[in-house]
């Protein structure tokens, strides 16, 4: 409960600073009396599913003890000073991905776990983080925003029955409509926050934008007189995308980046896999810090991926590596690449955990899924997945726990009870059989 004395009106203080320019919520804007959770200083949840591909070797990654009292093993180890915010969840598989051509379908079954119908035309299933996005997301700019670190779709991830479209991206809309990872630095910088290169060519450019929708949905209203009724439903059509543009324009001219200390947009993808890494986890807290999206997902490396990782001493290519026939030393190659993945996602929880959000942090009010969707990598199988949760979700979430399902639970069962954690009533998604009650 924040009680204040006196109530400063928001809109008062946009009309003395000059309108186009938005202010972080102040505790003097809050009306006096109010608990802060009844005002729009009242967290409200975000989600990001971060995914890495071919597994993990699972020795490295499983606890040996169940419940509150386990120690973290190597793989999750840089994950220790959030442990109390941290879920473990063991036992899982994903049968829908079980079939044939495995890297052409495991990525883009993960959240959906539903089975791709055999065509090069996509038909799977609409997958967790879009199912969120319809309900958490549509007062953001950007409903959800789905990034990578890798181009997406090498050779490997396209199939002869199945097409190219499951191994490219781990976000349907809807069964038949992928959602392409961006993978540029530069064209993501400018997705979040603007055409131009610095803030003053970013506002100048976002005032011509916003005139020229003025301009169209003019024009086009005008034109609707004289078309016919089929031309009037593509018209129709039409209006519907401009009018979801101006909904995203608004709420850009809206956004409070007052207290982000932007950079000038980065010039390209850096030539060092480390630093796109961080780079793109950098972004992707500056957009939920400035709540221009609530929703995320992030292949931090393509799968298939033939990057070699020179910067921890790993000259291996990742997927050959992970083709590792039980050597001991590729084995401890591997877990040395997925120790490091850990160690980059870990410094993006610290970010969060540091984000001042409502009366708690963003970690506080995340909840954050950190896995894959293929276990032995060398077998290609999907059972028992690699999965973990961080984040508090609004304080829904237990935390420090080690759950261990019986074999072969559903992963659709754990993506149910996310779901359900972030407000967003669901009862069956994919082949589940119930949800969690224990996360």
């Amino acid at each position: 409960m924040l009680i204040l004395k006196k109530h400063l009106s928001r809109r008062t203080v946009l009309r003395g600073v000059g309108a186009s320019v938005a202010l972080p919520l102040l505790d003097a804007m809050i009306p006096a009396g109010v608990a802060i959770a009844k005002t729009a200083a009242a967290a409200r949840p975000r989600m990001a599913f971060i995914y890495f591909p071919h597994g993990a070797v699972m020795d490295k990654w499983t606890p040996k003890a169940e419940g509150a009292s386990f120690d973290l093993p190597p793989i999750l180890k840089p994950l220790e000073p959030f442990q109390k915010q941290l879920t473990i969840v063991s036992g899982l598989e994903n049968k829908s991905a079980i079939a044939a051509p495995v890297h052409a379908i495991t990525p883009g079954t993960w959240l959906s776990c539903v089975p791709p119908r055999i065509s090069h035309d996509p038909y799977g299933g609409i997958t967790v983080d879009q199912i969120a996005a319809k309900h958490i997301g549509q007062d953001t700019p950007l409903p959800s925003l789905e990034i990578a670190t890798e181009e997406q779709g090498g050779e490997g991830s396209c199939d002869r029955n199945y097409g190219c479209s499951y191994g490219k991206t781990i976000s349907f809309r809807d069964p038949s409509t992928p959602l392409p990872m961006e993978h540029n630095p530069r064209k993501l910088f400018q997705q979040l926050f603007g055409q131009g290169d610095t803030a003053e060519e970013r506002v100048a450019l976002a005032r011509e934008n916003a005139s020229i929708i003025d301009l169209v949905r003019t024009d086009a209203k005008d034109l609707e007189k004289s078309l016919g009724a089929r031309d009037r439903a593509a018209l129709n059509d039409y209006l519907v995308t401009v009018r979801e543009i101006e909904r995203r324009v608004d709420k850009l001219s809206n956004r409070d980046l007052s207290t982000l200390k932007l950079p000038d947009a980065p010039s390209g993808i850096p030539s060092s896999f480390d630093e796109h890494m961080n780079l793109m986890f950098d972004m992707l807290a500056l957009a939920f810090q400035a709540n221009l999206t609530r929703v995320a997902t992030f292949m931090m490396a393509a799968e298939v991926s033939n990057q070699p990782y020179n910067h921890i001493g790993i000259s291996d290519a990742f997927h050959p590596l992970s083709h590792h026939q039980n050597n001991p030393g590729k084995m401890e190659r591997l877990s040395k690449v997925q120790i490091y993945h850990t160690q980059v996602f870990a410094k993006f929880v610290k970010k969060l955990a540091e984000m001042p959000d409502g009366e708690g942090t963003m970690l506080d009010n995340s909840v954050v899924l950190y896995g894959s969707n293929m276990s032995n990598s060398n077998l290609h199988d999907h059972f028992p997945l690699p999965s973990a949760i961080v984040g508090g979700g609004c304080g829904r979430i237990k935390g420090n726990q080690h759950l261990r399902y019986p074999d072969r639970t559903p992963i659709a069962n754990m993506h149910v009870a996310l779901l359900n954690r972030v407000g967003v009533a669901m009862d069956v998604l994919g082949d589940s059989t119930g949800q969690f009650t224990e996360i």
